[in-house]
């Protein structure tokens, strides 16, 4: 054992909140695979991290930060990349929204048109019955306090009863490596499930999600059809989208 190498392994780990398993073997080259999870089991067991399926997050991470604050933040980029998703929006079709402030910025710019409209954000609900046309379902489900969003088993055999046309998703942080990532197992899920109903499915990413990595994968760049962000995508996260075949708009 190194004790050098796990003091380092635990302050990066405490420095970036979550981290992969291939930024540690970056970050240690001299040592193998095998290594970097034994350390990481060690400083499990000391308390000091949380290991997860492909890397580790500080016992201090907090996950996503609470509704109130995070609809305060960039609401200039939420309101960019909401002018660009309605481009995307056609009469009569089956449209869901998550539970995102993302999303949020996206209901109170929606104009009175018919759509048939599902969303996990009872915020997002309410939201919209201030138009006449859509169609309104919010799903059931439990409510998670911290970022007002629906989850649970009965929100999955819901949406499996629901065809969705287009669906917008938000994320809590974006990596080449690990793709969109959320802070819930329960967001997880739902995304998930979301993204294989939909014919068409958007993520939309501002840009400080693009330096957040976050502890649940929801989708790879080659799961989602379009990526709106309200800045262009910097190298090497552009060539990722253009491998894969992901539209930025």
């Amino acid at each position: 054992m190194n004790q050098i190498r796990l003091e380092r392994m635990k302050a990066y780990i405490e420095q970036k909140s979550v981290v992969t398993i291939k930024e540690l073997q970056s970050l240690f080259p001299e040592v193998s695979l095998m290594t970097v999870h034994r350390d990481l089991d060690m400083l499990m067991e000391a308390g000091s991290i949380i290991k997860f399926r492909g890397g580790a997050k500080s016992v201090r991470h907090d996950g996503d930060p609470e509704f109130n604050v995070r609809i305060g933040e960039n609401n200039s980029g939420k309101f960019a990349i909401a002018q660009k998703a309605m481009e995307l929006i056609q009469p009569h079709s089956s449209v869901f929204l998550d539970a995102s402030t993302t999303n949020l910025m996206l209901a109170r710019s929606l104009p009175d048109i018919h759509l048939n409209i599902i969303t996990t954000g009872p915020s997002i609900a309410l939201e919209l019955c201030r138009l006449h046309n859509p169609a309104i379902t919010l799903c059931c489900g439990t409510v998670n306090r911290k970022n007002l969003a629906l989850s649970g088993q009965n929100t999955l055999e819901m949406l499996d009863n629901i065809n969705i046309d287009l669906a917008f998703i938000g994320v809590s942080g974006c990596s080449v490596d690990a793709g969109f990532t959320c802070g819930t197992e329960g967001d997880m899920l739902v995304k998930r499930k979301v993204i294989q109903k939909a014919r068409t499915s958007v993520v939309m990413c501002t840009k400080e999600k693009l330096k957040c990595l976050m502890p649940y994968t929801f989708a790879k760049f080659s799961d989602v059809d379009y990526l709106i962000c309200d800045e262009p995508l910097p190298e090497p996260f552009g060539t990722a989208a253009e491998e894969a075949g992901l539209k930025i708009l």
